[in-house]
């Protein structure tokens, strides 16, 4: 086990004899388990291209305090919820609520909310995430966010993490969307310093609920960052979800989404650029249980100088999901030799009635469209640009909300600038 394991595993358990709070229960399952977990090494195969002893390198604490203001988005009137280095910051955070929507700080929870929770904390996310696990003990705040059934939430809930330096972190959000209930969530996670956080999501998405859910893990530099977004689907729900991730020291997502009911709709597109010695890790695991699903994958990626990336997209097919339509596309770009690609997509099916495609490419920049763009009077940092931003713009076309699109076109653009081919 390594030393800042074994110093996370140490606390979780004075925690414990300190005060127990109402999560207890869910605390203490994760806590056994974390004890008798290995820490992942290059023959761990979820963990194989991406090693975690940068952690036990870089100096944190879970006491650092700071004060730091949230950025807003122009057009883009969302309930924000803030959390600044894992403690949610009242003053920067919506306490008026539209009808339909009820917003709890896991600290605040009431006996209703309680109960609610702790049947569904860790019920979608998996346990096999070794981080998830540490999520579990460690996270000292969060929020429970309740979407009444019928209700459609008109601003999208946008729940902010920002970090400085030096801080580690550990934040939750569980949400549950009632039957037929619509509503659109953001994940953002800034602050580029040398800093740690996990932050886990689970959603609950109740039968003929649509979410429309985005999670932007850009954070570069000397950032540690690891968590993921899980999703469990009832009957005619839908999800349609964008990732944006940039590489940092270690950078990793998972994601799940698990069709458990018929009828269920996932697109999940995902946009990766990475720069420099960046690494970012995505692992997606769809989970088919029930028949009539369906499934659209799309992970486009672009690896500039020594970056490294890693994807691993499971899509398993169970034995009763017949007439399931399933898709996964890893489409690569890489800007240099030195630049590495891991990609895995997998297809698992022991039904016999679906139609499922995976595939993967790695191609590098067109010379000659280089060339000539440059020949009609571009420079070649303004033809890189464009081309770069030419193959990941359909899937920027394709998010639902115009104004998180606006904001993000020229963050790709600067990030583009500074990718060139070697």
């Amino acid at each position: 086990m390594s030393n800042w394991l074994e110093n996370a595993v140490a606390r979780a358990d004075a925690q414990a004899e300190r005060g127990s709070d109402w999560l207890a229960p869910k605390r203490e399952a994760s806590l056994k388990l974390l004890r008798e977990a290995k820490v992942p090494t290059r023959k761990t195969e979820a963990w194989r291209y991406t090693p975690v002893r940068v952690l036990d390198q870089v100096n944190v604490s879970d006491s650092v305090t700071a004060t730091v203001k949230a950025e807003s988005i122009a057009g883009l009137e969302s309930l924000d919820l803030v959390f600044v280095n894992g403690e949610f910051d009242v003053a920067q955070s919506h306490s008026e609520l539209p009808a339909g929507v009820s917003i709890v700080r896991i600290k605040n929870a009431d006996a209703a909310a309680q109960i609610w929770a702790l049947n569904a904390f860790s019920n979608v996310k998996p346990t096999r995430h070794l981080f998830g696990l540490v999520n579990d003990v460690l996270a000292a705040d969060g929020v429970l966010i309740d979407v009444a059934a019928g209700f459609e939430v008109a601003q999208p809930i946008r729940i902010v993490n920002l970090f400085t330096k030096g801080a580690e972190a550990h934040t939750r959000v569980l949400v549950r969307l009632g039957e037929g209930a619509k509503a659109a969530v953001v994940e953002q996670f800034s602050g580029n310093d040398a800093s740690f956080n996990t932050g886990f999501a689970e959603f609950d998405v109740a039968a003929e609920a649509e979410l429309e859910h985005y999670r932007f893990a850009m954070q570069i530099d000397e950032a540690i960052s690891v968590g993921g977004s899980h999703f469990n689907l009832g009957e005619k729900s839908k999800l349609n979800s964008t990732l944006i991730g940039f590489g940092s020291n270690l950078s990793r997502v998972d994601i799940d989404v698990t069709h458990g009911g018929s009828h269920a709709f996932a697109k999940l597109n995902v946009i990766y650029l990475l720069d420099g010695k960046e690494l970012f890790d995505l692992h997606s695991t769809i989970e088919h249980a029930m028949p009539h699903g369906t499934t659209e994958e799309n992970v486009r990626g672009i690896v500039a100088d020594r970056s490294r990336v890693v994807f691993n997209g499971r899509i398993h097919i169970h034995r009763d999901a017949q007439k399931t339509l399933a898709e996964l596309n890893n489409r690569n770009l890489l800007m240099s030799d030195k630049a590495e690609i891991n990609t895995k997509p997998e297809l698992e099916i022991y039904a016999d009635d679906v139609k499922c495609a995976h595939g993967a490419t790695v191609a590098e920049l067109d010379k000659q469209a280089l060339y000539y763009m440059q020949s009609r009077g571009l420079t070649r940092s303004q033809a890189q640009v464009m081309l770069n931003f030419g193959f990941i713009n359909e899937l920027v076309e394709q998010m639902p909300n115009e104004a998180l699109a606006e904001w993000l076109r020229p963050q790709l653009r600067e990030r583009f600038a500074r990718m060139e081919v070697k």
